[in-house]
């Protein structure tokens, strides 16, 4: 018999959580059939089965597991085993029914005889209050009751739930015993409204005990953080607590890149067009590269001529890769995630730029899948957009560096002797010291400069 363990599908993956099984507890699965939908720190994913067999679960959807963990097992035997296992299973609830039953009915029965003759002379019944025969009875079935109808959801159906403002009492789970999975949340028709006041509020984690406190700070919310805000969260801390770093800053005059794209835009316009009508955007003006993705490939082809950039250092000693992999940070919905243009030194700046704008795409729909976030050999974050001149990034470890981008703006600056309007912006490079000493570092980001202030070799 094969056991099936909790996969590691990404590369900082310590461990997932069970969003549903495809396929049932005894139910033939083939290999290659798609099996389990897992929740890990960076997207949810769907895990194929690599072995054919009976199927017998040994986790339960919901449940949150290490890497390396059994979820589950495979085999011709698990059938036997499974049907042996569940008959035990029902003889047990069986016996433990019938003597819960017995127990019941016993003790109904004698408070029943004890406060009768306290009734007929109008005392209460021994212990306090009269009771009415059946109480105790009724209690266990509220106890019962309330233990039955407690919602059964998936962390990732309940947090999406918190978000969008949607009742999970109000909706019917389509996962397996009925348990509320995140597509039943997206279906839900209350999706995106804000949650009225006096609406039933979500369940209460034990990490939200504070929720709703006055102190001298005033009402206190406790906002329980997605499995990838943690990952973020405990990855940073990493980096600062582990990593000597330091930073270097240079200043790139990007206007031979400002002409490039310029003329780049002309040329993905219709033929014997003038300006593009907005009501009939043309295809090719998507593959028109940004100047991140200018920064992109200039980033790549430096790393390429200076190999221990695109190193990590691991246990004393330096990792240089072959592959020169490019992460592009992408600010999705409360979180940061980092997908990977892979090879980007040998890919062209129109297949960097296509590339690029399908990751960020699929990373804001939360489609982005772990192979697509691992893998990365260095790092650009960019923040220009949103006005910032210049910042300095953490580095991702186990990199080498993270190279921050800033706003591209028109600055007056000293070209060729004179005073100039020109579009510059600045670069901040964060280094790992123990890879990249002052001289090197200060090489390779200009070398990027270089590379951006005579952009024909990015289109090479």
């Amino acid at each position: 018999m094969a056991e099936i363990v909790m996969p590691r599908l990404s590369d900082t993956m310590e461990e997932g959580t069970i969003l549903r099984w495809l396929k049932a507890d005894g139910e033939e699965v083939e290999r290659g059939e798609e099996l389990v939908e897992i929740e890990t720190d960076k997207a949810t994913m769907t895990y194929e089965s690599d072995q054919a067999g009976v199927l017998q679960l040994l986790a339960a959807a919901g449940d949150t597991l290490a890497v390396g963990q059994v979820i589950a097992r495979v085999g011709a035997a698990a059938a036997g085993a499974l049907d042996g296992a569940r008959g035990a299973r029902r003889d047990e609830n069986d016996e433990e029914e019938s003597r819960v039953r017995g127990e019941l009915t016993q003790a109904v029965g004698s408070a029943a005889q004890t406060a009768a003759p306290a009734r007929a002379r109008g005392e209460p019944a021994p212990g306090g209050e009269a009771q009415a025969p059946g109480s105790e009875a009724q209690a266990a079935g509220s106890e019962a009751q309330a233990a039955r109808t407690r919602v059964k959801a998936s962390p990732l159906a309940r947090r999406v739930a918190r978000e969008s403002g949607v009742d999970l009492r109000s909706l019917a789970g389509s996962g397996p015993g009925g348990r509320i999975v995140k597509a039943d949340v997206d279906a839900a028709p209350a999706r995106g409204t804000a949650r009225r006041a006096g609406a039933a509020a979500p369940e209460r984690t034990q990490g939200q005990a504070l929720e709703g406190v006055m102190t001298a700070k005033g009402e206190t919310s406790v906002v329980e953080l997605a499995r990838t805000q943690q990952a973020v969260a405990r990855r940073m801390a990493e980096s600062k607590a582990t990593i000597p770093d330091f930073t270097l800053q240079i200043d790139v005059d990007m206007e031979a890149c400002v002409t490039l794209r310029t003329q780049l835009k002309q040329l993905s316009m219709p033929h014997g067009a003038g300006e593009p009508r907005p009501d009939a955007p043309d295809a090719r003006a998507h593959d028109v590269p940004t100047y991140n993705d200018m920064v992109v490939k200039a980033a790549a082809l430096a790393l390429r001529e200076h190999p221990r950039a695109n190193g990590s250092y691991r246990d004393g000693q330096l990792h240089v890769y072959a592959r020169v992999n490019v992460g592009v940070a992408v600010a999705a919905e409360g979180a940061l995630v980092v997908p990977t243009v892979f090879d980007a030194d040998e890919k062209s700046l129109g297949e960097i730029a296509r590339e690029a704008r399908a990751l960020a795409e699929r990373v804001r729909a939360g489609t982005i899948t772990p192979p697509e976030l691992g893998g990365g050999t260095f790092t650009v974050s960019n923040l220009g957009m949103y006005g910032v001149r210049s910042f300095t990034a953490i580095i991702n470890p186990p990199q080498a560096g993270i190279l921050s981008v800033g706003a591209l703006a028109a600055r007056a600056v000293v070209h060729e002797g004179e005073l100039r309007a020109r579009h510059t912006l600045t670069l901040t490079l964060a280094c790992d010291h123990r890879i990249l000493y002052g001289a090197e570092a200060a090489q390779f980001v200009a070398r990027i400069r270089e590379l951006l202030e005579a952009p024909a070799a990015l289109t090479l």
